[in-house]
């Protein structure tokens, strides 16, 4: 098992360690012998959470997100190796800083007075703003006074509950829901008109709006908040080496390449509609038609089938990049174009023989006799998620009795692999398997337009 997934409970042993350092400071008067154990620690305890904007597995089974990557960047800069603790809950990781768990928390923190009450805070290395969403089609609140007559839950814990506590000093009428989960949990919870409306931090619903198009955002609930890692009250010295780090040229470097990364997309994202589909099918594809044609052809795949998968991943574009480091008009990372031949991934004539290549390599993967369009479906989904999470999804169908080879089935299975109920039992865990169930629903969508888009041209 990776180092980084390991997180030894030492709370006893760290306990009796700050025990002998205080006696010891006691009878030298030495106040900086109160930062020794740490600095005799060389392994860093991160407890972070398994979120697109925190902690998570990429295509390729690495660990990365914004969190991973800054905490990785810090612990290498001070040469001390780290290890993560992935929880699922803000209760989770405030309990392991308390606890002795963990010796920093990097996981999306809002700075409130609450918390630097009860621990040591680092410098901002990011703004955001606290949103009320809402669903296209649903209930929706235009202000706080309009709070009131709507279904509101956020999560326990949390800045977002902090907030509303301030607003119900003068709205007496507020009320909501804390429930101990995730801004991703609830926010799909309103995109499935489970609850009417959530609270999120801005960069996290700009995230998942790309997964989930309805939501709406009515109004910012606060205008400037700062993100920040916590560390319990006795490790000044940890703070003062975090907050020298991230004022540093490399900390610095470090936040714009995790920005780049990251977020800098979302602003320029294009929310598909049918309109734009159509204009595209005229302006844009009859420059890539031909490459698409010969490829499905070469690998025995629906050119219709393999325009729709590259509009879904790229919008036919080029040069398109995405967070997690994909890239070019088939969205190849780098692994998988190194693998299939590909020197340049923004170059369509590499770039879609590859991506029809791996897809039909990922239906290879399934049993020849799984009918079709199952098994190109389950193909599809492996090419979002990774085959890793879809042999978890199709144990999970197993062990529901559910037919692993069905994409009906499949695609009812998915979306539970976010519930730790299931995916603390699977081998390679939690899973956004919202994400593959749309991905293919929407390239279907895609495929049967443009079929009736060409056939009428």
């Amino acid at each position: 098992m990776s180092r980084d997934l390991l997180a030894v409970p030492v709370g006893m042993a760290r306990a009796a360690k700050m025990h002998r350092w205080a006696l010891l400071c006691s009878l030298i008067l030495l106040t900086a012998c109160s930062d020794a154990p740490e600095e005799s620690d060389r392994t860093l305890r991160v407890v972070t959470l398994n979120s697109p904007t925190t902690y998570f597995f990429s295509q390729d089974g690495k660990a990365t997100g914004p969190e991973h990557d800054l905490a990785t960047a810090f612990a290498k800069a001070q040469d001390r190796d780290i290890e993560f603790l992935v929880v699922d809950t803000l209760t989770e990781v405030f309990d392991a800083l308390e606890n002795g768990k963990a010796d920093l928390a990097a996981a999306g923190l809002s700075k409130t007075e609450e918390r630097e009450q009860r621990f040591l805070l680092s410098r901002s290395y990011r703004s955001t703003q606290q949103q009320v969403v809402c669903r296209r089609g649903g209930k929706k609140a235009r202000s706080v006074s309009e709070l009131k007559n709507i279904k509101l839950a956020v999560v326990k814990n949390s800045s977002y509950e902090q907030r509303l506590l301030a607003l119900q000093q003068k709205h007496k009428e507020l009320t909501w829901e804390s429930v101990d989960s995730d801004s991703e949990t609830l926010l799909h919870r309103v995109w499935k008109k489970k609850i009417d409306c959530t609270v999120a931090d801005s960069h996290i619903v700009a995230v998942n709006r790309r997964y989930l198009p309805e939501l709406l955002v009515m109004f910012d609930l606060t205008k400037d908040d700062q993100l920040v890692w916590a560390m319990p009250k006795e490790l000044t010295g940890l703070k003062r080496s975090v907050n020298s780090w991230l004022n540093s040229d490399a900390g610095l470097s470090r936040l714009q390449k995790i920005e780049d990364r990251y977020y800098s997309y979302i602003d320029t994202f294009d929310f598909v509609d049918t309109r734009a589909l159509v204009r595209r099918i005229d302006s844009r594809l009859p420059k890539y038609r031909a490459l698409f044609e010969a490829a499905a052809q070469k690998h025995k795949l629906s050119p219709t089938l393999l325009m729709a998968q590259a509009y879904q991943e790229s919008h036919w574009n080029p040069k398109a990049s995405s967070p997690t480091g994909v890239k070019g008009i088939m969205m190849l990372t780098r692994n998988t174009a190194k693998s299939l031949g590909v020197k340049n991934r923004l170059n369509p004539e590499q770039a879609i023989p590859a991506g029809a290549a791996y897809l039909a390599k990922m239906r290879s993967r399934f049993k020849e006799d799984i009918p079709e369009p199952d098994r190109t479906y389950l193909a599809l989904a492996a090419y979002n998620l990774g085959r890793a999470h879809m042999h978890d999804a199709q144990t999970l169908a197993r062990q529901l009795n559910k037919n692993p080879y069905s994409w009906a089935d499949i695609e009812s299975v998915l979306p539970l692999m976010s519930e730790k109920k299931y995916y603390r039992k699977l081998k390679y865990g939690y899973a956004r398997g919202i994400e593959p169930v749309l991905y293919v629903q929407r390239i279907r969508n895609y495929q049967n337009i443009i079929e009736q888009k060409l056939k009428s041209n």
